[in-house]
């Protein structure tokens, strides 16, 4: 490997860490690097990263790696201040440029972790044979002729990992769990609720996990005072949650929950989308919704709440 670092030309509007000085300058964001075998794993990791909120970029050049870091620390690639770079055999010269690259990178005082994922070749063959794809260095030759030239074009990168995963015997949730130990500091990560009020008479939302039916509450649409109102008005909220049972039943609810809810996140299932229902979508299940949400939330889950056919005649 040459030891001299051939320029490098950055395209129009492409800054370099050292560049694009008019904007404040972030915080260096933290770099994960996600390389490893055919087969193994990456595309799941890249997604549990994604589902993190991290901003992931696949099959990225190395040398673009530095120029992406530089827009993240100027603003110019959102406000995120988590980059997983997916690196492998189909950016061949990546792997020629890594050891520069990454010593730019230290010297720049970004810091930065090496995740490799790994499997049996017996594992990576079974996995080619079910989706039915030649492995990307296949070639002429078979399978196993290309994971043996992988293997020898990413043994150096395999000894520099920070973290090595061997997911010869990990089904695609375990993989998940792993991979967010890797990435935060206690494993967890809070279930994303989203609580979504709607009318019956418009029919229930198609991607709801849960259906709940207020309609056993009186309806203050035959209120006049109330009726042109909806539930995020203090009046109807305070009436809606004063009925015999609301409350009993927004606390029964939210406990019940608590099980589920564990539940989908021992699963991986990271979103669930609650509809609460009413006649009109207008006043019980909206503020309902809101009253379920604030539970959830004191439970340290994270929630948004939506109430799709408020405003609907």
């Amino acid at each position: 490997m040459s030891d001299e670092v051939s320029p490098i030309t950055v395209p129009s509007g492409i800054p370099a860490l050292e560049a694009a000085t008019e904007a404040p300058r972030l915080p260096a964001p933290q770099v994960l690097i996600i390389t490893g075998m055919s087969g193994a794993g990456r595309s799941r990791a890249a997604a549990v990263l994604e589902d993190l909120d991290w901003y992931v970029v696949d099959n990225l050049p190395a040398q673009m790696l530095t120029h992406l870091i530089g827009m993240m620390r100027h603003g110019a690639a959102g406000d995120g201040q988590r980059l997983a770079a997916v690196v492998d055999v189909r950016t061949r010269e990546f792997f020629s440029d890594l050891a520069q690259v990454l010593s730019g990178l230290r010297e720049s005082g970004i810091d930065y972790r090496i995740l490799f994922l790994d499997a049996s070749d017996e594992v990576l063959v079974r996995r080619f044979e079910t989706v039915r794809r030649p492995h990307p260095l296949q070639g002429d030759g078979r399978v196993l002729d290309g994971i043996a030239a992988e293997r020898a074009l990413l043994a150096d990168v395999r000894k520099r990992a920070d973290i090595l995963i061997d997911t010869s015997e990990l089904n695609v949730h375990d993989l998940g769990r792993q991979v967010r130990a890797v990435v935060t500091a206690t494993g967890d990560d809070p279930l994303r609720v989203n609580i979504v009020s709607f009318g019956f008479k418009y029919g229930i939302p198609l991607d709801a996990d849960h259906v709940v039916d207020v309609r056993f509450l009186t309806n203050p649409y035959w209120i006049s005072e109330l009726r042109h109102l909806s539930g995020r008005d203090a009046a109807v909220r305070d009436y809606v949650l004063g009925l015999p049972g609301a409350l009993e039943f927004v606390d029964r609810y939210v406990s019940a929950l608590e099980p589920v809810l564990n539940g989908y996140l021992h699963e991986e299932k990271r979103y669930v989308t609650i509809a609460v229902g009413c006649t009109g979508g207008k006043h019980r299940s909206v503020a309902i919704s809101e009253a379920i949400a604030a539970r959830l939330r004191d439970q340290g889950h994270r929630v948004t709440v939506g109430a799709r056919d408020l405003g609907k005649e």
